[in-house]
């Protein structure tokens, strides 16, 4: 089993330093490493260290060895997933899915048929908050050295601006002539996967984001849900461009 991921402010430059805070409590006294473990640490942007457990600190703390270092490039090109609020907790599902398969980056998007309503109050701040943490849990999880941030929620105006920047855009609909197999999909820069609610995606959406340059395809002959699909489309695009290899 690979060594277990553990979130720091910073990589270390000694060769030695102190796993204290959550991740040191989490580490010692859920997880309970002891000496000879082996784990990595990571700063979330793709610096990385290994490191060996010296000994326990006071039950929730560890002392390391840095044994490497490395930095991991980001994969090409970037996919920034805008993901519609999705009631309950399908949208925690869906991008703790989406990070395990690999997303750079995720965007909350207010579609007009989400039956999920962030407001600019702390109910909107809390479901925020969630989609956060969960993205967090799962790139650890996942042993990811880059942990994909989570924007604040944008309107289609906004996300139709974020497609006009973007070296690609795809638009997942089930009802779209042309699959995901079909599109002329970019080597790098930045790809924006849009995924709309349960609901589907109203006709002046589409258009916005069509006049914007994205491109509308299906991921296959079945319909996902909008919890499920973004993962499948990441995993395929992971495999019909240059990410996994």
């Amino acid at each position: 089993m690979s060594p277990p991921v553990f979130l720091v402010e910073a990589i270390p430059g000694a060769e030695t330093f102190l796993l204290d805070g959550p991740e040191g409590r989490h580490a010692a006294a859920v997880r309970r490493l002891g000496p000879g473990s082996a784990l990595i640490v990571s700063d979330g942007t793709g610096r990385a260290a290994a490191c060996v457990v010296e000994s326990v600190v006071g039950k929730e703390s560890l002392a390391l060895r840095v044994s490497q270092r490395w930095q991991e490039p980001e994969p090409k090109p970037r996919i920034v997933l805008a993901q519609a609020l999705v009631k309950g907790d399908r949208g925690e599902l869906a991008v703790e899915l989406a990070t395990e398969t690999g997303v750079d980056s995720v965007v909350p998007w207010r579609a007009s048929r989400c039956v999920a309503r962030w407001d600019d109050g702390p109910r909107g701040a809390k479901a925020l908050a969630r989609w956060r943490s969960t993205v967090r849990e799962a790139a650890k999880q996942s042993r990811r050295a880059w942990v994909p941030p989570v924007a604040e929620p944008v309107s289609t105006a906004g996300l139709a601006a974020l497609v006009r920047k973007a070296s690609f855009g795809i638009v997942l609909d089930a009802a779209a002539p042309s699959g995901l197999t079909d599109l002329p999909l970019p080597a790098d820069g930045e790809l924006v996967l849009v995924v709309g609610p349960e609901g589907g995606i109203s006709e002046g959406e589409l258009e916005a984001l069509q006049e914007a340059g994205a491109q509308v395809a299906r991921l296959g002959p079945t319909v996902l849900r909008a919890s499920t699909a973004a993962a499948a489309a990441i995993a395929a695009l992971g495999v019909l461009t240059t990410r996994w290899r």
